[in-house]
């Protein structure tokens, strides 16, 4: 059982690898073709709000490339640069994805109330998790590592928790632009398509690596005591 979570984990790796590879090369791929509306993605993204009512969230430009993201806390979203002033199909893409966040927080969608409730769990996690179940596994204290497994749960439940409400923030993002008329060419379509597609397959494969790393560490564990 041991060897079989083991290859688990090593296929979760590898998905994950593959990817990151693949989600990098359709955006650079939709980068590089124009939206014929010629919009940038904040104006994408203010007519989106505009349209829903939601004039009052702040659409800001990062610092840095990757970190495209809404805050309900302060009702903020943020744009990469290249999505912030770019116009091509890849940045009409993300930046209506995340205005898809901003549009569930406004109708209170239970997925995203219940991922943040779940935040505060997935960064003690984070912090914890890991380390306290190496150092149980090294020092033979299976308290430690049970204790660990328990704090690396509140991971795998917020990644699984996350990843319906990334697909239905895609599926908001591509409504929105079909309503608007953004989508004027069906190259225009599957490119959107094809980058939020990608983007959710991220979530997927985050979340099959945090069960397969789980199941591997519970069985050494476990497992270990039983031997």
């Amino acid at each position: 059982m041991l060897l079989l979570a083991l290859l688990l984990v090593l296929s979760a790796s590898i998905l994950g690898m593959w990817t990151q590879y693949s989600v990098k090369a359709k955006i650079a791929a939709n980068q590089a073709i124009p939206n014929q509306a010629g919009l940038s993605g904040a104006e994408i993204a203010h007519m989106i709000l505009r349209q829903a009512g939601l004039e009052e969230v702040e659409v800001a430009r990062g610092e840095s490339e990757g970190r495209d993201h809404y805050d309900p806390r302060s009702v903020r979203l943020e744009l990469s640069p290249s999505v912030f002033d770019g116009r091509s199909v890849a940045a009409l893409g993300i930046a209506a994805h995340e205005v898809g966040h901003a549009l569930q927080h406004a109708e209170a969608y239970g997925g995203l109330t219940l991922r943040n409730l779940t935040v505060p769990g997935a960064r003690l996690g984070n912090l914890l998790g890991m380390p306290l179940i190496l150092l149980g596994l090294l020092f033979h204290n299976p308290i430690w590592a049970a204790v660990g497994l328990v704090f690396y749960l509140g991971v795998v439940v917020f990644q699984f928790i996350t990843l319906p409400v990334e697909i239905n923030a895609s599926k908001r993002a591509l409504v929105s632009l079909d309503n608007l008329n953004l989508l004027r060419t069906q190259e225009e379509a599957d490119g959107a398509t094809a980058v939020l597609n990608a983007a959710a397959m991220t979530y997927v494969a985050a979340a099959l690596a945090g069960i397969a790393t789980l199941i591997f560490y519970a069985l050494s564990l476990f497992g270990g005591r039983r031997n």
